[in-house]
């Protein structure tokens, strides 16, 4: 229905391939996703009459329903298009996590001309109102981002700061997350047209430090659509979250498999809505985090206790958060290492849990991450938490 010019998938794009997976194929996509180890995703949703709040909350229900061995999907993230309060409340009861809406640009002139008026999107204030509506209907973890290139970088950095202040001036609650992709190769797209603002790698890692400082509290996300080495940087100027072993070809899981190689990439461009740049599998990503020191983690456990929203904000802002995330990323890597990683990457796991295990002071505490892991590793036993 939207016809962004930097994406793939508008409408006006002859050559994108255009399909909505069955049930069952959606269930075979996540069985896949099980088999490789995921534990969380993020289901992206396009804009269309027939695919409103009750579709995207039937969906999620559908990821929560499959099961493979002794796992599943525990956190369903999502990126789809701003929702009235009544659709908040419909995606909310479905049991989500994050609920992305990207403003792509702060920039009224460039929103215009990327966004062509008469379209769904083509409404710049109903867009940034988002955040404030899902807030008040109760979907308390929201993410907000820009898609850079598109306009200058500072001004879109000081479009996100500013954002996040008036959240937390307004509702006491940041964003959950920002996002700060570049802009990509996509079929049918000229980049020459669309990327008058090119952000270098340097200001790239500038633009991020700027984000980490300005809101501490908030995690920063880094995709891949950037490649591999620039992804292992930017996790030393404050990325907290990635993903690994992604597939954005509607499908992909299931008629890609684990990861495409580069050759493949020109194949599958058509059914993508842009280019990737880094498709290594999720096991080679995790033994890369492992050897530079990183803890891997899987956690959902916040939302099974209800820390989001207002009192996320009262755990993260001060750091309390972390004497929870320690604990939890070591038990959701140990299940990983226990059920999915390759003999390399459970090694080199191993050597990284028994490493934070020494580092955790004496005491019941010790002794409970200790006892979980024991029981991960040696019994069914799975999804434990603090």
């Amino acid at each position: 229905m939207n016809d962004c010019v930097y994406c793939g998938f508008r409408r006006s794009n002859p050559e994108s391939v255009r399909r909505t997976l069955t049930t069952e194929e959606l269930h075979e996509q996540i069985r896949n996703m099980l088999k490789m180890g995921h534990k969380r995703t993020i289901a992206v949703f396009g804009e269309h009459p027939n695919y409103g709040p009750e579709y995207i909350a039937e969906c999620v229900r559908q990821i929560y329903s499959v099961q493979y061995q002794n796992s599943s999907i525990r956190r369903v993230n999502i990126n789809a298009a701003p929702l009235s309060h009544e659709g908040y409340r419909i995606v909310k009861a479905a049991g989500i996590g994050t609920y992305q809406v990207f403003q792509e640009t702060y920039h009224h002139g460039t929103y215009a001309r990327m966004h062509p008026a008469g379209t769904r999107k083509g409404h710049f204030l109903w867009r940034l109102d988002s955040a404030a509506r899902a807030i008040e209907a109760g979907c308390d973890d929201f993410g907000i981002g820009a898609l850079f290139g598109l306009a200058n970088w500072k001004f879109e950095v000081l479009g996100l700061v500013a954002h996040a202040v008036h959240l937390m001036k307004h509702y006491r609650v940041g964003p959950h997350t920002i996002s700060f992709p570049r802009i990509r190769p996509a079929s049918g797209v000229n980049l020459q047209e669309v990327a008058e603002h090119d952000v270098c790698d340097d200001n790239f890692l500038r633009l991020i430090a700027i984000l980490r400082l300005s809101v501490p509290y908030t995690g920063l996300i880094v995709t891949a659509r950037e490649p591999a080495p620039l992804r292992e940087k930017v996790l030393g100027f404050g990325v907290s979250q990635i993903d690994a072993g992604s597939r954005i070809e509607i499908g992909g899981y299931v008629e890609a498999g684990d990861a495409q190689t580069q050759a493949a990439l020109p194949q599958v461009l058509e059914k993508e809505q842009f280019e990737l740049g880094d498709v290594r599998p999720l096991d080679e990503v995790i033994r890369q985090l492992l050897k530079d020191g990183y803890i891997p983690s899987f956690c959902t456990a916040c939302y099974r206790l209800g820390r989001t929203g207002e009192v996320f904000m009262e755990y993260a802002i001060p750091g309390f958060i972390q004497n929870m995330c320690t604990p939890n990323a070591l038990l959701t890597l140990q299940e990983y290492l226990t059920d999915f990683a390759s003999p390399e990457t459970r090694s080199a796991g191993e050597t990284l849990i028994r490493n934070e295990i020494a580092q955790l002071p004496e005491g019941k505490h010790r002794s409970e991450v200790l006892d979980r892991l024991e029981r991960v590793r040696n019994t069914d036993e799975r999804d434990l938490y603090f």
